[in-house]
């Protein structure tokens, strides 16, 4: 039950493979993957709570739908058709993952539906003109589908009457050692031979830069704690995803050795912002493991950060006459 009588839903995804999605209709959150290891032992891969209290507090948006805009606006303004518009600043300066209260923080309309090899939960959502500072009324529909592929395929699409600016992600925090211990030796690849050159405030200069010879380059696949001292206190980077075209495709793959779990990432977004939970600090979380710096990964993909301020990024304006549609897939293996 929310603060103000509202009832939130816990829907769990089952497929015939062993694999199990739970997602709640509050933030669109996804609260657990729970996948076999390679001894056939079920175990959870994403950080969160225990019950929906944990959700309803400060947290590093477990699992959550990001938006109206993911990642960070500078100085939150931006002018758009001659007119700038102010958003919160909770991000030191800077605008950061929707405001204060983005769609992280709404209740989404909920169904569901089922084909003979899929399963979904269909979350909808009618964000009002000038909702945390961004014009038009924009519908949102997101759509969680578990198939028989062990893909948790997530479709996002979403309409405007005014022209707006949009940028949606899914912020799932993964361990695939059932969430216990860090990720440094979890082995990741990124199909991104750039990154977005970042300033003091986290926001991108506009130049994009080769990740050649740096900690950045994980092109060949390389345990996440190889280079990171490097980058202290670890990674927080937006990737520009080799070939972008707009197409669905593979862009990053992390393993675990110990357990024996995969997990590939496919997106048609041209950028995935890599995350190593620098500043997480002693979160009490589920089965009363407690997260620390370090203790997951996330891998959201997405437009560009500060993309309405940098006219050579990749557009993220919405027109009144256009469809926002993109798909990012979760692929598990063990």
């Amino acid at each position: 039950m929310l603060p103000d009588g509202r009832e939130a839903f816990l829907f769990s995804l089952k497929n015939d493979s062993g694999m199990e999605v739970d997602i709640t209709n509050y933030g669109g959150i996804v609260t657990a993957i729970r996948i076999p290891d390679r001894n056939r032992e079920p175990g959870d891969v994403v950080l969160g709570f225990d019950s929906l209290e944990g959700y309803l507090g400060e947290h590093p948006y477990f699992g959550a739908i990001v938006g109206r805009f993911a990642n960070r606006i500078n100085k939150g303004r931006f002018t758009l058709e001659g007119k700038e518009y102010k958003l919160a600043q909770n991000n030191g300066p800077n605008h950061l993952h929707g405001g204060i209260k983005g769609f992280d923080k709404v209740l989404w309309t909920a169904s569901t539906e089922k084909t003979l090899d899929t399963v979904s939960l269909k979350l909808g959502y009618q964000s009002p003109d000038m909702e945390e500072g961004y014009p038009g009324n924009l519908l949102v529909e997101v759509d969680y589908t578990l198939n028989d592929m062990n893909e948790l395929v997530i479709s996002y699409r979403a309409t405007t009457d005014k022209t707006t600016v949009l940028n949606l992600t899914n912020h799932s925090y993964f361990n695939l050692d059932n969430c216990r211990g860090d990720i440094l030796d979890h082995e990741l690849m990124i199909d991104g031979d750039r990154v977005t050159e970042l300033n003091a405030d986290s926001i991108p200069t506009g130049k994009i830069l080769d990740v050649e010879g740096s900690c950045f380059d994980f092109r060949t696949a390389k345990p996440i704690g190889a280079d990171i001292g490097e980058t202290a206190p670890g990674y927080d980077i937006n990737y520009e995803v080799n070939g972008y075209d707009g197409e669905l495709r593979r862009i990053a793959t992390l393993y675990h050795e110990g357990t024996g779990r995969a997990m590939d990432v496919l997106t048609t977004e041209p950028g995935v912002q890599l995350y190593t939970s620098n500043y997480i600090e002693d979160i009490p979380g589920k089965e009363g493991i407690h997260y620390k710096q370090h203790s997951a990964v996330c891998l959201e993909t997405q437009h560009f950060p500060d993309a309405p301020n940098q006219q050579s990024f990749p557009s993220t304006v919405l027109h009144p006459d256009e469809e926002y549609q993109q798909v990012t897939i979760y692929r598990f293996k063990w």
